[in-house]
């Protein structure tokens, strides 16, 4: 499939972006056996991305955003993947947070956005599909 013409889903959740100490534990409250959730430690920082409704109120985080699932798996030689889709995202000044994993790419757009992103990405080329 030419990189113009990627397929995404859209995942039910709503999710949120968390901020953890550099030290702390991955919470059991993120992980989820059935749905999406990603963790990335790095020297100053344990990220958590989580389904919103599990976060408690006192963690740091950023609420409220929809996560497109790029419909791969894509070799790791397939170059652009990533960039043709956020792109568009980019020229139309919709903010993203990306997360890829070994088989494909997560798209987190704020729900405000929805709409927009929805209309952009399906006039450069991209295919929502359904369930």
């Amino acid at each position: 499939m030419p990189l113009t013409s990627l397929q995404f889903s859209i995942l039910s959740d709503r999710f949120a972006i968390c901020r953890l100490a550099p030290q702390a534990e991955i919470p059991k409250w993120a992980m989820s056996r059935s749905g999406f959730y990603s963790v990335s430690r790095a020297a100053d920082e344990l990220s958590v991305v989580c389904v919103e409704d599990r976060v408690p109120a006192e963690v740091k985080s950023e609420r409220g955003w929809i996560c497109f699932k790029l419909e791969g798996p894509f070799p790791f030689s397939q170059t652009g993947v990533l960039a043709s889709f956020i792109g568009p995202l980019a020229e139309s000044a919709i903010p993203i947070f990306a997360i890829s994993t070994f088989d494909t790419d997560y798209v987190l757009v704020k729900e405000e956005f929805r709409k927009n992103a929805l209309s952009v990405l399906q006039l450069a080329g991209h295919k929502l599909i359904t369930a």
